[in-house]
């Protein structure tokens, strides 16, 4: 049984009629005042609804059909409590046919996250009141009144059992621990859980201060307010060649409004591959640019920054923005140039690989700068970007975020925004993992040339690339084939690339270097050697390279021979990366990696024995209440701390 849900987001636009339909079809009831869970009011464009699970209603302001504040209230006095961004409605009733899957909001769906993932018979499950448990599946019982209801069974220790009803579902969470550990169960009663949440909570205290301390000193130093959009914003906006999706609008929006805040940005944008990512952080650096400020963009690999480079000079040709790009393909003496030119503000948009965090960097006026996929800069690179982030505006882009920053966003320390909406025409990838096959290889090659496209093999192995590409030119004789890599002279590297975007090239064989960035719309195979040895969020960027157009693609993912034995963890990546073939799987490909690898590798050793006791989703409830605590009680000294926590 899964709960299907309603979405509301703040400044997106809702069709009314459907919205009220729906919540009645969910089992809300339409009363004057909303008294308790299940209640809904409609007055005009005013709604207050009582959600399932809630403490407070909710009450949603409407301005014509856009949805102009979310917000909950004292049910008594109707003061309002906190504004919230998003809410998820679960229904009151089953609306049909369901299996037991969690859309609970991430909110105060109370509960930090939604896990994305079917709840099996013998899994790990975690009851707050109650403790770690074995789930047992589901059963139908009767209530004192003799009517039947579903319940989730948990068995504890001595072969003791829970019953759950459905509608204290909240209580409970698949536990996430670590990889390879079975955590401890205990007697049904026993005070053993009360004195481990009691001990996890105490540790925990230190681990909120650490994490509010960056965002206190970012809410003390004022930073930098930029101003409301000009005409000149409004012309490039409106030259976009594409339509816009609603996930773009709303991320635009979200990214503005803290520009123009006083205090620093630090927003991670989340977006599917091929989403429109690069087109709001463009948007957000000729903002930063109208108000000469200077804005710096930082990507992981040299072909990423070309393609940037390309995209943004495009974009912003028609206006006198001076755009320069550094990366090893610029020589030496051209790359003097350009660190003067930065020094002395003749350069408004700077986009380059980690030689941006070098220490002969100068800026004027540096206002923003943009993170392209943070996961790939190394500890010594973090530490200068934790360091910019006192000082501006931070916007960070992702297909699949990094443990840390998934969890620090649905934590409410850093703040989010989500493009889920696919571009039109959109077609999600085929994807097949199978075992490593020549007559398969050669029948997907000759199939994709043959309708005029090509092909990405990829193989992460420096050195013995060579002998794969000898290997595939005696397997497909007439197929053009090339190398690329990142040890390659630059020379090389970028007249291999340029070949293939002139289709020079049929099929090129490459390591991951074309993992972010490349983005060749007519290349639409990819065929992965040695997919075991990738992790879940690698081989999803990879499979993001093909497909970005209207074009079917295809994925193939492959693994040795049976005589090679797969772990059980990769067995599950392997499978989830199949699974989640539909458009806007990145965030759930990260939340699966985390359930996958566990989550002791977030905070690092210090914290595995405190998730280990009370699984990573409890954790985060403690974390999130020690946070809030805290914020509170050092709000005299730090009176614009609160806007973190809200």
């Amino acid at each position: 049984m899964f709960f299907k849900s309603i979405k509301l987001y703040k400044d997106k636009e809702i069709e009314l009629d459907n919205f009220v339909s729906e919540i009645v079809r969910f089992g809300y009831e339409n009363v004057k005042a909303v008294s308790e869970e299940g209640d809904f009011s409609r007055r005009g464009g005013i709604i207050d609804i009582f959600p399932l699970t809630f403490e407070c209603p909710i009450r949603i302001e409407l301005f014509d059909n856009i949805v102009e504040s979310i917000y909950s209230y004292d049910i008594n006095t109707g003061e309002k409590l906190v504004s919230h961004d998003v809410m998820i409605i679960l229904p009151k009733r089953e609306t049909g046919k369901y299996k037991l899957e969690k859309d609970i909001s991430v909110f105060n769906e109370e509960v930090p996250i939604d896990y994305f993932v079917d709840l099996n018979k013998g899994d790990y499950i975690v009851h707050v009141k109650y403790g770690i448990g074995k789930f047992q599946g589901v059963k139908r019982l009767k209530d004192k009144k003799g009517n039947y209801e579903k319940y989730l069974c948990i068995e504890y220790a001595d072969k003791e059992k829970l019953y759950v009803p459905y509608r204290d579902m909240h209580l409970v969470q698949k536990f996430i621990g670590i990889e390879g550990r079975v955590p401890k169960i205990y007697k049904l009663g026993s005070k053993q859980w009360d004195k481990i949440k009691k001990k996890t909570k105490e540790k925990i205290w230190n681990l909120a201060g650490e994490l509010l301390e960056l965002q206190a000193k970012r809410s003390v130093l004022k930073g930098y307010s930029f101003s409301k959009d000009t005409d000149w914003q409004r012309k490039l906006e409106e030259e976009f060649p594409y339509e816009e999706t609603p996930g773009q609008i709303r991320a635009n929006v979200e990214v503005k409004r803290d520009m123009e805040s006083i205090h620093p940005m630090d927003r991670l944008l989340c977006g599917d591959v091929g989403y429109g990512k690069t087109e709001v952080a463009l948007r957000a650096a000729f903002k930063a640019v109208m108000d000469n400020k200077q804005v710096a963009m930082l990507v992981p690999t040299t072909i990423l920054a070309e393609q940037h480079f390309y995209t943004f000079s495009e974009r912003l040709s028609s206006f006198p923005v001076n755009i320069k790009m550094l990366s090893r393909f610029i020589s030496s003496s051209e790359q003097k140039d350009i660190l003067n030119l930065i020094k002395h503000r003749k350069v408004d948009i700077i986009i380059g690989t980690h030689r941006l965090l070098s220490d002969d960097i100068r800026f004027k006026n540096l206002g923003l700068v943009i993170i392209d996929e943070e996961q790939r800069f190394g500890v010594k690179h973090k530490e200068k970007l934790k360091h910019l982030r006192l000082l501006v505006d931070i916007l960070t882009l992702t297909a699949t975020p990094i443990p840390r920053t998934l969890y620090m966003s649905l934590m409410g320390v850093k703040n989010m925004s989500i493009i889920d909406t696919p571009p039109k025409d959109r077609i999600p990838i085929s994807t097949m993992v199978t075992e490593f096959d020549e007559d398969l290889i050669k029948r997907a090659v000759l199939h994709e040339v043959k309708r005029g496209g090509q092909i990405y093999f990829v193989h992460n192995r420096v050195y013995d690339i060579e002998d794969v590409a000898a290997k595939l030119k005696k397997l497909l004789p007439d197929i053009k084939i090339g190398i690329s890599h990142g040890q390659m002279a630059n020379k090389d590297l970028e007249k291999v690339i340029l070949d293939f975007l002139k289709k020079k090239i049929d099929l090129l064989v490459t390591t991951t270097i074309i993992q972010s960035g490349i983005d060749i719309p007519n290349v639409n195979t990819l065929i992965v050697d040695r997919a075991d040895t990738f992790g879940l969020g690698d081989l999803y960027q990879l499979k993001g390279r093909v497909g970005r157009f209207k074009q079917k693609a295809y994925a193939y993912l492959l693994v040795p021979q049976k005589k090679a034995v797969l772990t059980e963890s990769t067995k599950k990546r392997l499978k989830a990366i199949q699974k989640h073939t539909e458009l806007g799987a990145g965030f759930k490909i990260a939340m699966k990696d985390l359930m996958i690898r566990g989550a002791g590798n977030l905070l690092g050793p210090e914290q595995h024995g405190y998730i280990m006791n009370v699984g990573f989703d409890l954790y985060c409830r403690l974390l999130r209440e020690a946070v809030s605590n805290l914020a509170v009680s050092s709000s005299q000294a730090y009176p614009e701390i609160m806007h973190v926590v809200k």
